[in-house]
């Protein structure tokens, strides 16, 4: 039987996956574990779920003590609230992460080295900072502004270090900014991006925080779910010891995807749309980059939408059964 925790599995990343692998299972014999704080009711089915805090080092423990063949780590505190309370997120998004991979690592030495997970660490294109070219491209150094983006970046070292030492085998994916995102709006600096989409197509006002002019890098869940997948299949060799890839996505600013809103869904629907600007988020996204050319992800075979128009449809298709308000 191939075990398969995903840590993180009650958010929505999380539950659109476990969905994907009932669905579809990675193998004909598999055993899904979820592992988060809370789960909403009727939500995607596993064999088991289990209620903790990765902070809590016995929680953390005990879900490593099953031996899961396969590891998804999608669980943070998001950027917004990381740069808000520093010491949470350092303690959440990198310490803990510590402490799961030394868990790893102490079955691995229990069991004579037969051990070795596959762990794929959702990370984030906040792990840059500028000045950026108009393409961030695969040799471009780590240099984060913001909180969230140094425990990102910090998380990826430890993973490719641990998978040196042969602990696991682990690969670390810079998700794009995940959107359109079904649900409310979370605490991210970047949650408006989805909101300036979601709200008007389901009849509500949005608020936008900053000029038209921002850029930035998309992918929607659907594709998010699909990297997840192929992450945990692949074949890692040609990684190397680098084992932090930037994926793939759309890079496109506000206004265009405003103009792709409105071919899909009518001016009615972008009148929605209110500007209200925010220095602090504005502050923050001015740190983050805005284009890729993700050559590594690519010839490995990750793939993601490639207009923002086909990202605004799939989240039609996928959240919006009875269709536009």
């Amino acid at each position: 039987m191939s075990r398969i925790l995903i840590i993180g599995g009650g958010g929505m990343v999380g539950q659109k996956l476990a969905q994907s692998l009932a669905d579809t299972p990675l193998n004909s014999d598999q055993s899904v574990t979820l592992l988060d704080i809370g789960f909403a009711e009727n939500g995607a089915p596993a064999a088991q779920r289990m209620r903790g805090n990765i902070t809590d080092q016995t929680v953390v423990d005990s879900a490593i003590a099953a031996r899961p063949d396969v590891i998804f780590h999608l669980a943070a505190i998001v950027s917004g609230e990381a740069e808000q309370d520093f010491d949470l997120g350092w303690n959440t998004n990198m310490l803990a992460f510590w402490h799961f991979l030394q868990a790893i690592q102490k079955a691995h030495l229990d069991s004579g080295g037969q051990y070795r997970p596959r762990v794929v660490f959702t990370s984030s294109i906040a792990v840059f900072g500028g000045p950026y070219p108009d393409q961030i491209d695969d040799r471009f150094p780590l240099a984060p502004l913001t909180s969230y983006g140094a425990q990102k970046a910090s998380c990826e070292l430890m993973l490719s270090d641990f998978s040196r030492k042969g602990y696991l085998d682990g690969i670390s994916i810079r998700l794009p900014t995940i959107c359109v995102r079904p649900g409310k709006a979370n605490l991210a600096a970047s949650s408006f991006f989805s909101g300036i989409m979601r709200e008007p197509l389901h009849g509500k006002e949005a608020i936008l925080p900053v000029d038209t002019d921002v850029r930035h890098w998309h992918a929607s869940p659907r594709a998010a779910v699909g990297f997840l997948r192929h992450a945990a299949t692949m074949n890692l060799d040609p990684l190397g010891t680098n084992r932090a890839l930037n994926l793939p996505g759309v890079s496109c600013t506000v206004a265009e995807q405003i103009d792709a809103l409105r071919k899909i869904a009518g001016d009615a629907v972008v009148a929605r749309i209110k500007p209200k600007p925010d220095a602090k988020i504005a502050k923050i996204v001015d740190g983050w980059p805005r284009n890729f050319a993700p050559e590594r992800a690519l010839a490995l075979g990750f793939k993601a939408e490639t207009s923002f128009e086909e990202i605004i449809n799939v989240y039609i298709e996928d959240e919006m059964p009875d269709g536009i308000r």
